[in-house]
């Protein structure tokens, strides 16, 4: 019969044992909780509605002809024309219901309270397929949505109703005001359920039919243009339709209208092309966990960060399992003494066990804190935008997962030196009770083999971090081509308060007179697309001398910037002039373009002066200057072709991001930014001020973290490993101490016997060195998509990984070793 407080007060007996496995334990466990929870949180929740697992996802790629918006809920091979929604709603198939969903920038008033955030256009089934009920009042319904343009009603999210407005159900049939437009609150979202859409966080809920009163540059006749792509769709499944079934189906209706309906309104495509845009099927994924690129993004970097962690994991369970070996070994004549009264095997191997579990069971509460350290941790790590999607706290699930996981590792580690320590060779132990007992050779054969095997992993590890972390130095190497430092830059969208274009124009030049006249500012400027976001527009172009024609590559990035923009920010100017306060729709139209755009259209060293145009056939814009590639989207990305307009020549311009150089503390105009605005305007909110420097850390946050994150965990693991090696060696060298006594008193010296320590020490280090940098190698190549600038089998990172593990190594080797040197050998011929 197990008796639990005996297994207590046996670990309790060997405190320094006892501490060492909860520690190595709780280390290894909470690394795994806490990226289980990201892991869990953006891979494997699925949505809180009814029956997520009837839920698909639509996607149509090939060739799109036209415009096509794609955002965070998937990439432009997801998005459908609103028409074509509306033509599969109709016909449904193996489908109960059909969905439309897209996210948008929201500007929100309310009784005095302004927000910058985000809203979500639905359709009005939305709620009802989902299978939603309200928290407060009623949610969206087909009703809503019949009539485009006539529908101004939202629906709060609970998170959004709670924390703005304290949970009053006075909200109900109340006016909030979003992007100047006034809507009435007809009900509250449940609690719980945020959107369909990981990463998105809205705060309201609008009919799709609202598209052009909520974004207001967004043309109403687009609601009707077959070749305008913007919609995302998901489907519930009829029930007893399987999705290879509904896909069969939904084809069937889709493929009539893009050959008969849709063909024919493309405009210059090869026949090529053509044949491909005929071909196109709908394609249909699960849509459980919801649409979001989110969980493309993140699953290799958490699947890598979970197989790193169990690595760790893994080392520390070897170790414990050779502490167990060597206590173990002290136990053998207790083992003896019991088998030998009487006890069966299989009731000391139960207490053994229940011994080890309850080591893990500590361990497992201890790395809860850990856990929530570590997530803590990373959560310093990620930006804002990213970390108002994650909750960065343990929750049950979590809990149970660390609580299994501890359980599991327990009976782990230790079965072998249960089944060791309760071997049946009684007599032998019994008379070997004052040497070594019988069964020491299989048991170091074992420990010798743990430890081999944590230094492969070690170096496995190490290998991976080295290779992150120099991906990440080249990364910080990388030649922006501009100064980024001392450099505020901040958002204002009037647009989404209802201002007229020419009204926003009037802002954003006094906004630039105004920060101008802040002492200490030496630039502002502005641009339509904020730098390094992640955003990119584009459009297709005609260039003097360059052709044009079906299926010729004619796009470009571009962007429209403020007088003073190239200099403000440090680009450099290769030909001509750039843009000034006269650039205005008053004057010729004119641009400037990149090297890149420079090289991709052949204009040589004669660019300034040729002309161009943006998708109209007249070349009507005159190229004025040439500035130096810079860093445009993405850190990591090729700089892009890219021309860019002055934005006091658009004349439907409604939201702006702003750059202001200064000399001073940059600490103090984030405080006197909003003040300038409040000014101007007290109901226009500042969005997202920040350095532009912080921006440049937020674009590359993934790289940060995995380096980060790899680096700590192979610190980690290497010193577990060093820990198993000194405890593997410190119990040979008191197992061997007779024969080390003999040996010197055979003639051997102090140097003979630490260099045949050591060598033990060289054998298992080369052994699982070997392996673990054939291990690394493969995950290298495996991790390719994540590192900068290098391949998986950097030689110089292989070389640095063996030198310091081997550093390590032999530091861990040297005290045994060195203690194994001064046995003196009549102590040593008198040793039991």
């Amino acid at each position: 019969m197990v008796n639990p407080r005996l297994a207590l007060r046996t670990l309790f007996k060997t405190p320094f044992v006892t501490a060492i496995t909860v520690v190595s334990l709780a280390l290894g466990i909470g690394a795994n909780a806490a990226i289980y929870s990201l892991f869990d949180q953006l891979l494997l929740r699925p949505l809180p509605v009814r029956d997520p697992g009837r839920l698909v996802n639509l996607a149509n790629p090939g060739p799109k002809q036209g415009s096509t918006s794609c955002n965070q809920a998937g990439d432009c091979t997801e998005v459908f024309s609103y028409p074509m929604f509306r033509d599969l709603q109709e016909a449904q198939t193996g489908f109960s219901d059909l969905v439309a969903h897209r996210a948008f920038g929201a500007n929100l008033a309310y009784r005095g309270q302004t927000l910058n955030g985000e809203g979500m256009l639905v359709s009005g089934n939305y709620f009802q397929t989902l299978g939603l009920q309200p928290a407060l009042g009623r949610l969206l319904t087909p009703e809503d949505d019949r009539v485009i343009g006539a529908h101004f009603v939202a629906v709060l999210s609970h998170a959004y109703w709670e924390t703005r407005h304290g949970s009053s159900p006075d909200v109900l049939n109340q006016t909030i005001v979003v992007n100047g437009q006034s809507l009435t609150i007809v009900g509250v979202a449940p609690r719980g359920f945020v959107s369909t859409t990981l990463g998105a966080q809205p705060h309201v809920f609008v009919p799709i039919t609202m598209r052009t009163q909520m974004e207001p540059w967004f043309n109403a006749a687009q609601l009707q243009n077959r070749r305008a792509y913007w919609v995302y769709l998901f489907a519930r499944l009829r029930p007893g339709v399987t999705l290879e079934q509904a896909q069969s189906a939904i084809n069937g209706v889709y493929k009539p209208i893009i050959n008969d309906v849709e063909a024919p309104l493309q405009e210059g495509m090869s026949e090529a092309t053509m044949q491909r845009f005929r071909a196109r099927e709908i394609v249909l994924a699960e849509g459980r966990r919801g649409q979001s690129q989110v969980h493309a993004e993140a699953s290799t970097p958490l699947l890598l960060l979970f197989s790193i962690t169990g690595i760790v994991l893994v080392i520390a369970c070897a170790n414990i399992a050779n502490l167990l070996l060597a206590r173990g070994a002290g136990r053998a004549m207790e083992m003896a003494v019991r088998l030998s009264l009487g006890a069966g095997r299989r009731q000391l191997l139960a207490q053994l066990l229940t011994e080890s579990v309850l080591l893990a069971i500590l361990g497992g509460v201890v790395s809860l804190a850990v856990a929530q350290w570590t997530l803590t941790g990373i959560g310093s790590l990620l930006p804002t935008d990213a970390t108002a999607t994650i909750r960065f706290q343990l929750d049950p699930k979590v809990v149970a997962f660390a609580a299994a996981l501890a359980i599991g590792t327990g009976l782990l580690f230790g079965l072998f030196p249960a089944l060791h320590s309760t071997r049946p060779d009684l007599v032998t132990t019994l008379r070997a009770n004052t040497g070594q007992p019988s069964g020491a050779r299989t048991a170091a054969r074992f420990r010798t083999t743990l430890v081999t095997a944590q230094i492969a992993l070690s170096m496995t590890l190490l290998t991976l971090a080295g290779l992150f972390v120099k991906s990440l130095m080249n990364v910080s190497r990388v030649d922006l081509g501009m100064r980024p430092e001392n450099v505020l830059t901040f958002g204002l969208s009037p647009l989404l308060n209802g201002y007229e274009s020419e009204r926003s124009r009037v802002l954003f030049g006094r906004v630039e007179e105004e920060l101008s006249a802040i002492p200490g500012v030496s630039g502002v400027t502005a641009a339509l697309v904020p730098l390094l976001s992640g955003s990119n527009w584009g459009t297709s172009v005609r260039v003097e001398g360059f052709a044009h024609g079906p299926d010729v590559d004619n796009n470009s990035r571009y962007n429209e910037v403020g007088a003073g923009y190239f200099r403000t920010l440090g680009v450099p100017l290769r030909a001509g002039r750039e843009f000034t306060l006269r650039d205005d729709l008053a004057a010729p139209q004119v641009a400037v373009v990149n090297e890149a755009f420079v090289r991709k259209f052949g204009l040589g060293t004669e660019a300034v002066g040729k002309r161009m145009s943006s998708g109209g056939e007249d070349l009507d814009i005159e190229i004025i200057g040439v500035v130096q590639n810079a860093k445009y989207s993405e850190v990591k990305d090729e700089i892009p072709p890219l021309f860019f307009r002055p934005w006091r020549q658009d004349s439907t311009i409604g939201f702006i991001q702003f750059y202001v150089r200064t000399t001073t503390d940059p600490a103090t105009l984030t405080r006197t930014i909003p003040a300038v605005i409040s000014r101007l305007d007290p109901n226009l909110p500042v969005e997202e001020l920040k350095l532009l420097t912080t921006q440049v850390r937020e674009n590359v946050f993934l790289d940060r973290m995995i380096s980060i994150l790899s680096a700590s965990f192979a610190v980690l693991a290497t010193l577990l490993a060093a820990v198993g090696l000194y405890g593997v060696l410190a119990f040979t060298v008191a197992q061997r101490t007779r024969e080390i006594g003999v040996r010197m008193a055979l003639g051997a010296d102090a140097r003979r016997v630490r260099r045949m320590v050591l060598r033990q020490v060289a054998i298992m280090t080369a052994v699982g060195g070997a392996i673990g940098v054939g291990a690394a190698i493969g995950l290298g190549r495996l991790a390719g998509s994540l590192l900068f600038g290098l391949q998986g089998h950097d030689p110089l990172v292989l070389t640095l990984a063996a030198v310091l593990l081997a550093l390590v190594a032999f530091a861990a080797g040297g005290i045994p070793a060195t203690r194994a040197a001064r046995v003196h050998p009549m102590q040593a011929l008198r040793y039991e």
